[in-house]
This record gives C-alpha cells, sequence and structure tokens, in this order.
C-alpha cells in the first residue's frame, strides 16, 4: 500500500506539526523499500552463487620484471611450454607455433600451440595481466577472466592468480593445470 503526500495532512490544517509530515514520510519510504519489488526478485534470481573460481598465490625467486616478462613474451613463454612438457603430447606436437602473444591490450593470444586463446584485457607492466582466456576445447563464445597481479617480496615476486567465469565442474582440472603448465615450468625457467 502507497501512501501518496496528497493524503498526508498538509501544514496549514491547524493540529498537524511538522514532526507528524517527517514521522509519515519516513515511514511511506520504510513501506517503499520495505515491500518486495518484482524486479528486484526476478534479478536476484539472475545472480549465481555457486560460481567456481581459482585463487592461487605463488613466489618466485625473480624481480617483477623478469616474471612479467615470461608471461608476456613469445619467446620467453616457449621456453615455460617447453619446460612444462606439454609439447611432447602428440595433439600438441603437431602444432605449429607454440605461442602467439600480443603485447597489446586487446591483443590475441595462442598458447600451448592453440589449446589455450584468448584476448589480452589489461597490461600493467611488471605488475598486472587480465586475459579473457579459453580452452579450445569449450563451447564456441565460452570464455574466463584470469588475473595475474605481480607484488614485491623482498628481492622475489609475490604473483596473485585468480581465474573466475569458466564452466561449471572445471575448477580442479584447471587449478591442477596452472600448478603443472605454469607455475612449475615458471619457477624452473626463472631459477
Amino acid at each position: 500500500m502507497y501512501t501518496t503526500w496528497t493524503s498526508l495532512p498538509t501544514p496549514a490544517h491547524p493540529s498537524v506539526g511538522r514532526r507528524q509530515i517527517i514521522t509519515a514520510a519516513a515511514l511511506t519510504a520504510v513501506g517503499m523499500v520495505s515491500r518486495s519489488s518484482p524486479s528486484i526478485a526476478d534479478s536476484n534470481a539472475e545472480i549465481l552463487s555457486a560460481e567456481e573460481a581459482i585463487h592461487q598465490e605463488r613466489v618466485f625467486n625473480a624481480g617483477r620484471q623478469r616474471v612479467y616478462a615470461a608471461l608476456t613474451v613469445e619467446a620467453q613463454f616457449d621456453k615455460v611450454i617447453l619446460l612444462s612438457g606439454v609439447l611432447k603430447a602428440a595433439a600438441m606436437a603437431k602444432r605449429q607455433q607454440p605461442t602467439r602473444l600480443s603485447s597489446h591490450p586487446g591483443g590475441a593470444f595462442a598458447l600451448f600451440g592453440g589449446y589455450i586463446v584468448g584476448r589480452q584485457i589489461e597490461l600493467v607492466p611488471n605488475e598486472l595481466i587480465v586475459q579473457a582466456w579459453r580452452v579450445l576445447s569449450w563451447v564456441p563464445g565460452t570464455y574466463s577472466i584470469v588475473r595475474f597481479e605481480l607484488t614485491d617480496q623482498g628481492a622475489s615476486t609475490k604473483l596473485t592468480f585468480d581465474h573466475r567465469a569458466f564452466p561449471q565442474g572445471e575448477a580442479a582440472h584447471l587449478a591442477s593445470g596452472w600448478q603443472e603448465n605454469y607455475w612449475d615450468p615458471l619457477a624452473k625457467f626463472l631459477a
């Protein structure tokens, strides 16, 4: 039930004071806010609260500039891929170029012989890499977001990694893939 301003007593009425008008207005506002709105209820049903996500933190014995370059420079990332051993698989060995990596926001990339593809969203040298990232076998048009944040930790670099919006049920596989194909070989490359 809505109370309209025209149904409220006016100050011209001798028995109504300013306090009563303010109280009536406050009660009207509370009634409007506390009433369940169908549009609000519908939008809440659209929020996915069971989203899977990956958060990993790793420390590498190298400066931020070196870690950033290893993740953004083709020739260096190729060496990381070789250390992962993933290109030994028959399907990967048939692919021509292990890495195509743009160094500009909006630029495309293809990693592990094209098995991983996407776009560079944000690149802040030696600090941040954000990518729209997908596995080639996912449904076309399905992209997740990966974020690599680099911070100093003494003479080392702390990499804080977040991966969100990937298909349901992929978290365990992706988390182990990041460890085996990125963090372990990256640590070897930077040693």
